[in-house]
C-alpha cells in the first residue's frame, strides 16, 4: 500500500528532513509513527498525502510510484486519503454540517448524495446532533471529531493523522484512538503521527520509530518479495 524506498526530503536552508528513508506499510495495517519534535513525523504523513515532494528516492502508494504522476492527475491520488490535522483545520463561518460536507463539495458529489453521507461520518464520531452548530460552539475534542469526519466523509483507503491527540487529556485520546482502530477495522490503513509513545506501546500496534529522519526500530523492514 505505502511503500518508501531510500526516500530523502530536504527543506532547502534547513537540512534534511528524512535521510534515506525505507519503509513498507501493508494494506489495512494501522501504525504509529513516534518521535521527538523534528523527527519527520509530519513529513512522513505529508509526502503520503502528496503535500509535499520529496528530494530524492522513490514513493510508492498503491503500486503508483506518486513521482510520475503529473500534477493535473494527483487530485485523484489525493481523494484517496483522508488527512486529519492536529489543529483541526476548521472553518469557523462555516456549521459542522459545512466543514465536514466540503470534500465532498469540492470532489463534485452529487448534492442529492452530500447529506446521507456527512450524516454517517458524523454519526460514526457521536456528533449527529451537533451538525447545525460551529466549530467554535465545540470542545476541542469534538472539534477533532469533526476534522475525523471530515476526513473520511468520502471513505478514503488511507487515513492519515498528525499529532490527533496533542490537544486533548488522556481519556479523550484513547477516545479518538479507538475511533480509529474502529475504521482500520473495516480495512482503512491508518498511519497515526504520535509525541505520545506510552499511549502508543498501550495499544498494541505497529510502532515506526524516527529519530533525525532516520527509522531506528526494526519494526518496519521492508518485506521479502
Amino acid at each position: 500500500m505505502i511503500r518508501f524506498s531510500e526516500v530523502t526530503k530536504l527543506y532547502p536552508g534547513q537540512g534534511e528532513a528524512l535521510k534515506s528513508l525505507s519503509l513498507y506499510i501493508p494494506p489495512e495495517q494501522m501504525v504509529f509513527v513516534t518521535g521527538h519534535s523534528g523527527a519527520g513525523k509530519s513529513t512522513l504523513l505529508r509526502l503520503i498525502a502528496l503535500m509535499e515532494n520529496h528530494t530524492r528516492g522513490q514513493i510508492l502508494i498503491d503500486g503508483i510510484n506518486i513521482q510520475k504522476v503529473p500534477e493535473k492527475h494527483r487530485y485523484y491520488l489525493r481523494r484517496q486519503i483522508g488527512f486529519i490535522f492536529q489543529d483541526h483545520r476548521l472553518l469557523n463561518d462555516r456549521t459542522v454540517f459545512d466543514n465536514v460536507a466540503l470534500p465532498l463539495v469540492i470532489a463534485g458529489y452529487d448534492h442529492k448524495d452530500i447529506p446521507r453521507r456527512v450524516h454517517a461520518a458524523l454519526d460514526k464520531v457521536g456528533l449527529l446532533q451537533k451538525e447545525k452548530k460551529r466549530p467554535l460552539a465545540l470542545s476541542s475534542g469534538e472539534q477533532q471529531r469533526v476534522g475525523i469526519a471530515r476526513a473520511v466523509v468520502n471513505r478514503p483507503p488511507i487515513l492519515l493523522a498528525d499529532e490527533p491527540t496533542g490537544n486533548l487529556d488522556p481519556k479523550l485520546s484513547i477516545e479518538i484512538m479507538r475511533l480509529f482502530e474502529e475504521f482500520n477495522s473495516i480495512g482503512v490503513t491508518v498511519v497515526i503521527a504520535t509525541h505520545e509513545v506510552e499511549m502508543a506501546k498501550a495499544l498494541k500496534h505497529r510502532i515506526i520509530a524516527l529519530k533525525d529522519g532516520r527509522q531506528i526500530n526494526f519494526g518496519a523492514e521492508l518485506p521479502n518479495e
